[in-house]
C-alpha cells in the first residue's frame, strides 16, 4: 500500500470513533476530516501550476505567473459570492459537495486533456474551490458562540487538519514532479477531491446548518433557491473560463472588484448608527488590510518562488533531489505542528494574565513574513560561483512565514465570528 492510500485509509479508520463524540464534538471532527481530504486537489494545483504550465505545456515564465495569479485571485475572491450562496440560496453542506463534485470534473480535466482542457479544467476546479471554502468556515462557525472559549482552539485544530491535506499534496505532487508524470498527479488530485464527497456523504447528519437564513423556509423556497443558486454556478463556470483566456482583462477586473469591495465594506461601516457595532467594523477593516498586506506577500510562493527554487536554488541535499513542492510542506509542518501547540500555549499564557490579542498576533505576523522574505536575497548574497542559493536560506523564509501565516489565518476566522453579529455573517 503506498503513502497516499495509507493516508486514505487510515482517516476513514479514524472517523469510526465520531459515534462516541458529542453532537458539537461530532461536528468539529467531521468537518476536520472532510478538509483535509478537500485540500489535496488545490494543494496539487496550487504547488504545481505554474512548474506544470512551464515545463509540460511550453508556457513561459510570464504567461505561466499570469495564469498562477488569475488562478489565485479568483479562488479567493468566489469566497465572498460563496459567503452568499452558502446558508441563502443552499445550505452550506450543499454548496460544498456540489464545489467538490465541480473540482472533481476539473482535476480529472486537466489530467485527461492536457493544454485543451486546461481552461476548461481550471474553470470547473475554481468555480467549485473558490465556492466551497467558505462552507466549512461557516458550518463549524454555527456550532459555537462569539463568546465560546473553545472557538479559536477548534479553527486552529480545523485548520492544522487543512495543512496535513497540503501536506500530503505537496508530498505526492513532488514525487511525480522528479517523475514529470503529471496525468497521475492530477489524477491523485481527483480521486483526493472525490474522497471529499464520499466524507461529505458519510458526515451528512453532523454538518447541517443551524442558524442561517436558509432554515426554516418552506420547501417551495428552499426548491426555488436551490435552482436559483444551480443556475448561478453555471454561469460562472463559462465565465471563469473566459477570465482564465483573456488574463489582461481579468487583472483590471480584479482591480476594479477589489476597489467596490472596499467600498462597500466602508459604506456598511459608516452606516451603523451604534457605536459599537462601528467599531466593529472599523476593527474589522483594519483586519483586512493586515490580511491584504500578508497575503499579498505570501502568495509569492506559488509563482515566483517556485520557479526560484527551480532554477535558482541548489536542490540536491546529500545526493537526493528535492522537489519544489516539497520545499513547500516545511509550511505544512509548521502549521499541523505548530497549530496545537500555539493554543494550547496562548491559552495557559492567558491564563496567567498575559494579554495575547488579536493585534499583537497580527503585527507579529507581518514582522515574521517580512523576516522571511529578508532571508532570500540574503542567501542570493551567499551563493556559490555557479550563482546557486542554498537550499537553507528557502528553508529558513518558508518558517518564518509559516510562523506568520499561523498567528494571522486562524486566528482570523475565529475574529470575524467574535465582530459581528449572526445578520452580518457571510452565511
Amino acid at each position: 500500500m503506498n503513502p497516499a492510500d495509507r493516508f486514505i485509509t487510515g482517516n476513514w479508520s479514524i472517523a469510526l470513533t465520531i459515534k462516541t463524540l458529542a453532537n458539537e464534538q461530532k461536528a468539529s471532527f467531521s468537518l476536520l476530516i472532510i478538509q483535509t481530504f478537500s485540500t489535496l486537489g488545490f494543494a496539487v494545483l496550487y504547488s504545481t501550476l505554474v512548474l506544470y504550465a512551464t515545463k509540460e505545456l511550453g508556457f513561459s515564465d510570464a504567461d505561466a505567473t499570469i495564469i498562477m495569479g488569475v488562478f489565485g485571485a479568483f479562488n479567493y475572491g468566489l469566497h465572498l459570492l460563496g459567503g452568499l450562496l452558502g446558508g441563502r440560496l443552499m445550505s452550506n453542506r450543499n454548496l460544498f459537495i456540489i464545489g467538490m463534485a465541480l473540482q472533481v470534473a476539473g482535476c480529472y480535466g486537466i489530467a485527461q486533456f492536457g493544454q485543451p482542457g486546461l481552461y476548461w479544467g481550471l474553470a470547473f476546479f475554481l468555480t467549485g474551490s473558490g465556492l466551497n471554502v467558505t462552507c466549512i468556515n461557516m458550518m463549524l462557525t454555527q456550532r459555537f458562540q462569539p463568546d465560546d472559549p473553545t472557538r479559536e482552539t477548534a479553527f486552529l485544530y480545523n485548520y492544522a487538519g487543512m495543512n496535513l491535506g497540503f501536506f500530503v499534496g505537496f508530498a505526492v505532487a513532488g514525487y511525480y514532479q522528479n517523475l514529470a508524470d503529471y496525468k497521475s498527479l492530477f489524477m491523485f488530485a481527483t480521486l483526493g477531491n472525490l474522497a471529499a464527497v464520499v466524507a461529505t456523504g458519510i458526515f451528512w447528519k453532523h454538518i447541517g446548518d443551524l442558524t442561517t437564513p436558509l432554515v426554516g423556509k418552506t420547501k417551495k423556497q428552499w426548491r426555488n433557491a436551490f435552482a436559483l443558486g444551480i443556475l448561478v454556478i453555471a454561469i460562472l463556470v463559462p465565465v471563469i473560463k473566459f477570465l482564465l483566456v483573456s488574463a489582461a482583462f481579468s487583472s483590471q477586473l480584479v482591480v476594479a472588484i477589489s476597489v467596490l469591495v472596499f467600498l462597500t465594506i466602508l459604506a456598511l461601516t459608516l452606516k451603523h448608527k451604534h457605536k459599537a457595532e462601528k467599531g466593529r467594523m472599523v476593527s474589522y477593516l483594519v483586519l483586512a488590510l493586515g490580511s491584504l498586506i500578508f497575503w499579498s506577500l505570501y502568495q509569492l510562493a506559488p509563482m515566483g518562488l517556485s520557479l526560484f527554487a527551480d532554477r535558482n536554488v541548489d536542490m540536491v541535499v546529500d545526493g537526493f533531489k528535492v522537489a519544489p513542492q516539497w520545499i513547500q510542506n516545511i509550511n505544512t509542518v509548521v502549521i499541523v505542528v505548530g497549530g496545537p501547540l500555539m493554543a494550547t500555549l496562548f491559552n495557559k499564557l492567558r491564563a496567567k494574565g498575559y494579554n495575547i490579542d488579536i493585534p499583537l498576533q497580527f503585527s507579529a505576523s507581518l514582522v515574521f513574513i517580512g523576516a522571511g522574505f529578508l532571508a532570500l536575497p540574503l542567501g542570493i548574497m551567499h551563493a556559490d560561483n555557479a550563482g546557486m542559493v542554498s537550499i537553507t536560506y528557502v528553508a529558513i523564509s518558508y518558517v518564518l512565514q509559516s510562523i506568520g501565516e499561523l498567528l494571522i489565518s486562524p486566528i482570523g476566522y475565529a475574529w470575524w465570528v467574535s465582530l459581528h453579529r449572526k445578520t452580518i455573517k457571510a452565511a
